[in-house]
């Protein structure tokens, strides 16, 4: 089982991914993660990634790239994987096509959740941490005032400078210049699949539960 999923900030992308990730038994892969862990396992690429981020320069598209063919070559995707957020460009985009095809992947899932910018910026300017456990609320579901429910610490409740309204404005302007060409790229190959991202998490992974067990499959 194989599933891209991608989409704005704030369509629920990192949830669905976990929820699938669980019920199929294969691995949520994030770019964050894999390199962090590349870093943490001191490979040749997380040796130069580090390196770069030391500086407090970005890890470039290359090396991106070297560190997502060496995790979905390795062991643990030998039955599939699940993609959060990745390709983010179009040239991420065509250099995942060739990982693809270089692993012998013809078959799986690309999967867009598709969300209004005014809904985007509702559930995301609700958002709240606590800094002392890092726990993530939202105060469209939960009720919480200063002290934070799991580790009863008080006045830790606070915004992200990310998840302030004005911010998460330009966060969705930068994703339109940079990542939502990616839906037409896939589109004009016919491997999209649109999800409605409106509504409850239940009811979102139904969906794509129902898209993925369709009988005739789409495949990339």
């Amino acid at each position: 089982m194989y599933i891209i999923l991608f989409g704005p900030p704030g369509v629920g992308k990192g949830t669905q991914a976990k929820i699938l990730s669980e019920k199929y038994n294969i691995p949520h892969i994030s770019t964050g993660d894999i390199l962090r862990e590349a870093i943490a396992n001191k490979t040749e690429l997380g040796l130069r990634a580090r390196e770069i981020m030391d500086a407090g320069k970005l890890v470039s598209d290359d090396i991106m790239i070297e560190i997502m063919k060496e995790t979905l070559a390795s062991p643990k995707c030998a039955n599939g994987f699940i993609l959060d957020g990745y390709p983010r460009t179009i040239f991420q985009a065509e250099e995942l096509d060739k990982i693809f095809s270089e692993l012998g992947i013809s078959n799986g899932f690309i999967i867009y959740i598709d969300v209004k910018d005014e809904e985007i910026i509702r559930r995301l300017s609700n958002r709240r941490n606590c800094k002392n456990c890092g726990s993530l609320y939202n105060l469209l579901y939960d009720k919480i005032n200063n002290r934070c429910p799991k580790c009863g610490a008080n006045d830790s409740i606070y915004q992200r400078e990310d998840d302030k309204e004005e911010v998460i404005k330009k966060r969705l302007a930068i994703y339109k210049e940079s990542t939502l060409p990616i839906k037409d790229y896939y589109q004009k190959k016919s491997h999209l699949i649109s999800i409605n991202g409106n509504g409850d998490i239940n009811k979102i992974t139904e969906k794509i539960l129902e898209v993925i067990n369709r009988p005739m499959n789409q495949s990339m």
